[in-house]
């Protein structure tokens, strides 16, 4: 048998390049093919399955786009992935890797308008490519002169053949109103009362964590996402749900009639189907609701029905939460704190005073022991960044058998990890030296404390873009010519995805961002990453509330940020002398916090050798 190594796997897709035969074309062939790694839903994260953009080119990053021509094969991705995506590509020498964001990077159709021959057809598959991307490459490659198609077929799904992992379909069980706070019934009608405003005849929902927030309904489907594939589209009287019925658990089906809402159930696949029955019998005033976000090929369905494509009313109700998913969020996060506080007051200890070795991966085995423990756990929210040194500059680092290491008392240590909770999503980074940091290493941490705590501190008016205060997280790394290569904060899901759209902090504007409002959660995870040496990333996590201010320009409402991680900063790492006295005065405030809501949950012996740890690390600074 043929070893699938990725040369061949090239060579393969190559060879189908030269027979594609797709709708309207004279002749057979596409010069150039376009792969991501998203799957019908336009998923941040995908199943095995949907690992195409892995299969073909050996990157495992969860951001990216591939393009394969005749002689060249080229992966573009952000700077959260350079170091990454360098030692992953396969074979390394087929490859030329993209830095995305930097100011000599082309975007992909600039590369492919540039470097193609005159007049060439280029490939995709329109299920896989959301209609917003698609419209931006048709664009520009049709002013060039070449011509983009959606294929007939997934050539990367030829190549893979038998042995593309099959479906996954788990079981699909409610999310109970004590965590949801909200009937389904009730955000179906919220959902209609938009659509009657925007003269829309039919709602077509297709991100998965929107269907599980819309309907209450939770599932295992994509690793570490409680979310299920399906399809929901909602008219003036029906609820149609496009999934395979036998995956739903009794209690689910109860739970919705129960909620208000008596859904019709249709296969998955019928949703193709559904929409052009839709647009067929739409009058002239109807539209068809449909994100821009959706995929291509849905929109193509549409056929010339006039369509709405904002971002659905959902999107929005899911990142404001209700009091009870505050509530359960605040409370996740709590436990979640606990569980670290012991993961680090036991490492410490094994570092310091055993001789036992603790690497990367049984260091992210243990945190992940002591979330276990905790209440309301249903699994981790992302693979651990369990990451020592060197590893650190890898931003999303995920350590194998292959590349795993000790922690010591050597080198900088970045933990990024997070878990799902029933009540809450949760996402935290620390990053620790336990033995002695070395002054550029403590000036570096302090300036990406100062920018969280900048950020953390800051009021802003109601419905303020997250895009505009980025800034703020970076200002002290800039002031001395540093900065680092990924955003400042994403969307947090209530016991949903860990990155939740349509809200974030970065240097690039979110498009759908509808501004910040009272009941948001955020991540604020500045860093700083030196390739080959180390990274630091300091994350907590945000509750957006109203702030205190003695004057309201033209009752605009004014915001600031509550955090809600409690877990302690490492002092000894700062550079004292360059916080300001708010910056002390912060820390100390944030750390007697952490004390003071952390100390109940750490009583009785087994929780001695947690409880001292916390006691100093909470000591303030003294001034």
């Amino acid at each position: 048998m043929v070893r699938k190594n990725g040369l061949w796997k090239l060579t393969q897709l190559r060879a189908l390049m030269k027979n594609v035969q797709a709708e309207g074309m004279k002749e057979k062939g596409i010069h150039a093919l376009i792969v991501n790694g998203e799957d019908a839903h336009q998923s941040e994260y995908s199943t095995e399955r949907d690992q195409r953009r892995r299969f073909v080119s050996g990157f495992n990053g969860s951001y990216g786009t591939v393009i394969v021509t005749p002689d060249a094969a080229l992966l573009w991705t952000d700077g959260r992935y350079f170091t990454q995506a360098s030692s992953e590509l396969d074979p390394p020498e087929a490859w030329t890797l993209m830095r995305e964001g930097l100011l000599d990077t082309p975007t992909t159709a600039m590369w492919l308008a540039s470097n193609l021959p005159p007049k060439s057809i280029v490939g995709a598959d329109a299920n896989l490519i959301s209609y917003t991307e698609w419209a931006r490459l048709h664009s520009g490659l049709t002013a060039a002169g070449h011509c983009l198609i959606a294929l007939p077929e997934n050539l990367v799904n030829k190549v893979w053949a038998d042995e593309q992992p099959v479906p996954t379909a788990n079981i699909i069980l409610p999310q109970p109103i004590e965590y949801s706070g909200e009937k389904a019934g009730v955000k179906v009608n919220l959902c209609r009362v938009a659509m009657l405003e925007n003269n829309a005849a039919v709602l077509v929902i297709t991100a998965l964590d929107a269907i599980a927030y819309l309907l209450n309904w939770r599932g295992s489907d994509i690793p570490f996402n409680p979310v299920f594939f399906a399809y929901v589209a909602l008219t003036a009287k029906d609820v149609y749900i496009f999934i395979d019925r036998s995956r739903l658990s009794q209690q689910a089906i109860e739970q919705l009639k129960d909620e208000g809402v008596e859904p019709i159930f249709r296969t998955y696949e019928d949703i193709h189907t559904f929409i052009r029955e839709v647009a067929s019998s739409c009058s002239d005033r109807d539209k068809i609701w449909i994100s821009n976000n959706s995929s291509y090929a849905l929109h193509a369905d549409c056929g010339e029905v006039k369509k709405h494509t904002d971002i659905t009313p959902i999107s929005i109700m899911k990142s404001i939460k209700n009091s009870t998913e505050i509530k359960g969020m605040k409370a996740a996060h709590v436990r979640d704190s606990v569980a670290l506080v012991k993961y680090f007051a036991w490492l410490e200890d094994k570092i310091k005073n055993t001789n036992e070795c603790i690497t990367e991966i049984s260091g992210a085995t243990q945190l992940e022991k002591f979330r276990q423990q905790q209440d309301l756990f249903v699994g981790l929210s992302f693979t651990t960044i369990s990451s020592v040194g060197p590893h650190g500059a890898i931003i999303h680092y995920a350590p194998t058998q292959a590349t795993d290491v000790p922690i010591t008392d050597k080198e900088l240590y970045l933990c990024d990890s997070g878990a799902q909770y029933k009540d809450g999503t949760t996402d935290v980074t620390r990053t620790l030296h336990f033995g002695e940091p070395t002054s550029y290493e403590r000036e570096c941490f302090t300036r990406v404390f100062k920018g969280q705590c900048r950020l953390s501190t800051m009021t802003f008016p109601l419905k303020t873009k997250g895009n505009y205060l980025d800034t703020l997280a970076r200002e002290s790394l800039w002031s001395v010519g540093l900065n680092y290569l990924h955003g400042t904060g994403h969307g947090v899901g209530s016991y949903l995805n860990v990155h939740e759209e349509p809200i974030g902090i970065s240097w690039k504007p979110y498009p759908d961002d509808p501004g910040l409002e009272s009941g948001m959660f955020l991540s604020n995870e500045p860093g700083y990453y030196e390739d080959g040496k180390f990274g630091i990333r300091l994350e907590n996590i945000e509750l957006v509330v109203p702030a205190k201010t003695p004057y309201n320009y033209k009752d605009r409402g004014f915001l600031t940020f509550e955090t809600v991680t409690l877990v302690p900063i490492q002092t000894s790492l700062l550079d004292v002398s360059l916080l300001t006295d708010k910056e002390i005065k912060y820390l100390n405030n944030y750390h007697a916090k952490c004390l003071e809501v952390l100390k109940p949950f750490l009583q009785g012996a087994e929780n001695v050798q947690a409880l001292q740890w916390l006691e100093r690390q909470t000591l303030p600074i003294l001034v």
